[in-house]
């Protein structure tokens, strides 16, 4: 079954604005809390009795903290700004729906979750392609000046990314 909705500028509004409050209760956080917090949701939704429908979407945040966290990557301050500020909002159990109400309690976590993969696209694909790069080349045994090719790759598709990156659809950053 599918189910799907449209968000209207109204709507957009009030996430936008949830996700600066959100961002503003964590502005004294550091970026390894940040972290923590993103992984300790994950953590949450992969342990608990969750939806299916919301556990796809929660698990989304594994490639965002991916970025952060994978020294190959490197993720240039500009753009790891702007996924620390996406991840704040994950930092609140207790945000628009408090995380601990069964069945419901990650459905605004979901939502938000959309929003920042549809704000954050082109790093994410960038991201991936980059870690399907990096596998590939190790499955065919290439260790050969590795730093080398991963850091020419890297800079191209980070380069892409900055090219194509258009304001999402919340304008979080």
């Amino acid at each position: 079954m599918r189910i799907s909705f449209d968000l209207s500028d109204n709507d957009l509004k009030h996430f936008r604005l949830i996700m600066q409050q959100a961002q503003t209760a964590c502005r004294d956080m550091g970026e390894a809390q940040i972290i923590a917090a993103a992984r300790q949701t994950l953590n949450d939704v992969r342990s608990g009795d969750v939806p299916d429908f919301i556990r796809a979407r929660i698990e989304q945040l594994e490639p965002l903290v991916g970025m952060l966290t994978d020294t190959d990557w490197g993720l240039p301050d500009t753009e790891r700004q702007h996924v620390l500020q996406a991840l704040t909002y994950f930092s609140d159990k207790d945000d628009l729906i408090p995380d601990d109400i069964p069945g419901v309690g990650f459905l605004d976590d979901a939502i938000m979750i959309e929003l920042v993969v549809a704000e954050l696209g082109e790093e994410l694909d960038s991201y991936r392609d980059f870690c399907q790069f990096r596998d590939d080349a190790k499955s065919r045994g290439d260790d050969a000046e590795r730093s080398d090719w991963l850091r020419a790759r890297r800079q191209e598709l980070q380069t892409r990314a900055g090219k194509k990156r258009r304001r999402g659809p919340l304008g979080l950053f």
